[in-house]
């Protein structure tokens, strides 16, 4: 007799793993904006081309994950508070 487990269970993102992710992606993205190391290592290999180019792609990113962290606060604030009762 062949045993097959069910597939395995796909959970939706948790309000704990979107303020982990979008403070990691917004804390990546400010590395990369305000650290002249990013632009010196991009020189040393020879990318020194694309550094014009940094802040169109790098500042939007920055946007998007401090925006991403505060909507999973809002979120996680949202079911800590009690709900009112009429």
């Amino acid at each position: 007799m062949l045993v097959t487990q069910p597939p395995p269970r796909v959970d939706r993102m948790t309000d704990r793993h979107l303020v982990r992710l979008g403070i990691i992606g917004a804390a990546i993205a400010a590395l990369c904006c305000f650290t002249p190391v990013l632009l010196i290592l991009a020189g040393v290999v020879g990318l020194s081309a694309i550094v014009g180019y940094l802040d169109y792609v790098l500042l939007p990113a920055l946007i998007l994950f401090v925006c991403l962290t505060a909507y999973a606060v809002w979120r996680r604030t949202l079911k800590t508070k009690p709900e009112k009762r009429n």
